[in-house]
């Protein structure tokens, strides 16, 4: 979960998003229901005072610092980065098993906050930047940064949980699009792309590989598949920081840097079934695509290895 640029630079008005609710893509035709505005959010969730909280909990920071060079992290650092990855994925598949017709996103934000809060950790989207829940759940043609609020699932959705727990001062980032019910044959495609896109990403990391391989390896997948990366939101390291660098940018380009052992990152493409622009809700979070497609995401932390790169949230 991150911004590239600030929130507000992306800001689209009230008025121009209600322009382009209507707009459906010729490429997203199906039976499924376009999310146009945010849902009822309830009250923030307490943590207890024993749960180790990370420093934005306390004092409001802005998303992301890119500042200084990708870590490289000792062997005591990378075993605090498996314990954390590994819960991120349990946490993960069992909100995914909850994903059904009928289910609320809050309730499933309200298991997770208790889950994670039960294993000693802490659910990291709360209260960064100003985040109101525990996790992130965008549905349909959502891209990223759903709030969980009180719509309930409904046959033919696609939701992408997006699950981050803090556990003995690290981070661990994954997500997962999930389908509900009979979802309809080109969401089915976009969400079976999404995943294997992911994976080409992750076979190609190494030492050595430049970070822009990633990019590249999206944008051919995309233009082969016909569809588009949505290109706002990127990939970036993660350890005792939630955010920061490597940036991982999901489009063909020419940044420079390279991965090196010890490295922990996210790759976390979006891609959608029209257009990859977007428009933020009036929540200030909620990215929707602003031809009203319907748009896939799949995460993983990895850590580049001497070898190549293992994936510290694969499901065990």
């Amino acid at each position: 979960m991150l911004l590239q640029a600030s929130k507000s630079s992306w800001h689209i008005y009230s008025q121009h998003v209600r322009r382009n609710f209507f707009q459906l893509s010729k490429r997203d035709k199906g039976k499924w229901e376009i999310i146009t505005t945010a849902g009822r959010v309830s009250n923030e969730r307490s943590v207890p005072k024993h749960i180790q909280k990370p420093p934005y909990y306390y004092t409001p920071q802005p998303p992301g610092n890119t500042n200084g060079s990708p870590e490289i992290k000792n062997d005591e650092q990378i075993n605090h980065m498996r314990a954390s990855g590994k819960l991120a994925a349990q946490i993960l598949q069992e909100c995914g098993k909850m994903a059904k017709v009928g289910v609320t996103t809050d309730e499933i934000d309200s298991y997770a906050h208790e889950r994670i809060l039960s294993l000693n950790a802490y659910p990291s989207p709360l209260r960064y930047a100003g985040f109101p829940k525990s996790l992130c759940t965008s549905v349909n043609n959502v891209a990223c940064h759903g709030i969980p609020d009180d719509r309930p699932l409904f046959d033919g959705d696609i939701i992408n949980i997006d699950v981050t727990v803090y556990q003995n001062g690290y981070h661990g980032d994954c997500s997962e699009t999930f389908l509900i019910g009979d979802v309809d044959e080109r969401g089915r495609f976009l969400v079976n792309c999404t995943r294997e896109c992911l994976n080409k990403c992750i076979e190609l990391c190494g030492p050595g590989v430049p970070f822009k391989e990633i990019g590249k390896c999206i944008q051919r997948y995309c233009e082969e598949h016909q569809l588009e990366s949505v290109s706002a939101f990127i990939g970036h390291g993660i350890g005792s920081y939630f955010h920061g660098p490597p940036e991982i940018y999901h489009y063909d380009n020419e940044v420079p840097g390279k991965m090196q052992a010890g490295m922990t990152f996210t790759i976390e493409p979006i891609l959608s079934l029209g257009g990859g622009e977007i428009g933020i809700l009036e929540d200030g979070w909620t990215a929707i695509t602003l031809d009203n497609s319907r748009s896939a995401q799949f995460e993983h932390t990895i850590l580049v290895t001497d070898t190549g790169a293992e994936i510290l949230t694969k499901e065990s």
